[in-house]
């Protein structure tokens, strides 16, 4: 098996290593190193470096004012409870980058935000929902997909075999 360690620069890795917890639902704890740390999933999974600008001699990694951060990337990241992450998410910033909507890719619900240092993140549901089965009437159209900040729809478990940012999957009305 092959695993990409994917390694972003950070103006202060302590505050955005507690973002990124706190956006996942990760209990609290402190880097490796005040240069560097893992946000790691529960299976011990590395989901994402951060690495202080500047620190060693990394070409990419030497100063922000180089290229904006995040120029031609984008952290896209699936999640098994993606109300709750809609949930935390909404606490950590003032606006989403883009609410929620269904991905006509991956058929999926979706949303976006920028973390501290200015990084577009997308946060993806795990796996498709299947299509609500209804009776055909003036109001709804059958085999619609369910909002996700509906009262009424239920993250969908995770899928075997793929890793999780969390294991929560309670219903949360954002």
């Amino acid at each position: 098996m092959k695993r990409t360690w994917t390694i972003i620069g950070v103006s202060d890795v302590l505050g955005s290593f507690k973002w990124y917890q706190s956006l996942f639902g990760q209990p609290e704890t402190a880097p490796g190193h005040d240069y560097f740390g893992q946000i790691l999933d529960t299976d011990g999974t590395v989901l994402l470096c951060l690495h202080k600008w500047g620190a060693h001699e990394h070409p990419s990694l030497m100063s922000p004012d180089e290229a904006p951060p995040g120029n031609g990337l984008l952290l896209f990241f699936r999640v098994d409870d993606f109300n709750t992450a809609l949930k935390r998410a909404r606490a950590l910033v003032t606006r989403l980058e883009e609410e929620p909507h269904v991905n006509p890719n991956t058929r999926t619900w979706e949303f976006s935000l920028r973390d501290p240092d200015g990084y577009y993140v997308t946060i993806s549901e795990l796996s498709a929902r299947q299509p609500v089965k209804r009776q055909p009437n003036k109001r709804s159209k059958p085999n619609q997909l369910p909002d996700p900040t509906s009262p009424s729809v239920t993250p969908p478990a995770c899928a075997g075999g793929a890793p999780s940012v969390a294991a929560d999957h309670k219903d949360v009305r954002p």
